[in-house]
């Protein structure tokens, strides 16, 4: 049974209006798409963090309107206060099925790194990585394998493209993962000599002053 998140239309679009919406435990939105036109609603917190803990980020469910007209969607934007941690905006995108879409998709470090037991650090520098394929064959997320990686190794993109089911658009260039050598510890060179050139210039003026 495909999962179902009911909305209702918002009429009032004032601050005063939104600000109330959310102190009575609610979220403002928009849900909009190729077909049909762009209308302001709102959803239940709670129920709206049940749906995306139940689909994911990328999943799609059922959004019905006024317990009656019901919209394919995923999730295309989400504001989230990072002081409260709290829904601030959500734009419902209504998709169609049959036409490939744009989506970017979590990534997932997977095993552990031999060179992270010697001492490197392992480095995560992409975290999502952009796919193009149907709505209902977008990943949960793309995990990445980095128990062979020693120090000075790195995945890229083109090394995990014929491991994942759909099409990526990200380029074969860009590093998903790399595992970096230790910082070493240098010590300062000079810094014994300087510290004893002010002590040899006072004894030769003090030898001067005696004479």
């Amino acid at each position: 049974m495909a999962t179902i998140l009911k909305a209702s239309p918002r009429e009032d679009l004032k601050g005063s209006a939104t600000r109330q919406l959310r102190k009575d435990g609610y979220v403002p939105a928009v849900l909009y798409g190729n077909k049909i036109e762009s209308q302001p609603v709102s959803v239940e917190g709670v129920d709206f963090l049940k749906t995306v803990r139940e689909v994911g980020k990328n999943g799609l469910f059922s959004l019905e309107v006024s317990g009656k007209n019901k919209h394919q969607v995923m999730i295309h934007d989400l504001q989230i206060d990072p002081l409260k941690n709290e829904y601030l905006h959500i734009d419902f995108f209504e998709v169609d099925m049959t036409s490939e879409i744009d989506a970017a998709v979590p990534v997932r470090l997977t095993g552990e790194a031999p060179g992270e037991k010697e001492g490197g650090i392992v480095s995560h520098l992409m975290y999502e990585i952009s796919v193009k394929c149907l709505p209902s064959d977008i990943p949960e997320e793309i995990s990445v394998d980095i128990s062979g990686l020693a120090i000075g190794d790195s995945i890229q993109v083109a090394d995990i493209r014929s491991t994942v089911q759909v099409e990526i658009t990200s380029d074969d260039e860009e590093t998903i993962v790399t595992v970096q050598p230790p910082a070493a510890e240098v010590e300062p060179e000079g810094t014994e000599a300087e510290a004893k050139e002010p002590e040899v210039i006072g004894e030769t003026g003090q030898e001067e002053t005696e004479e």
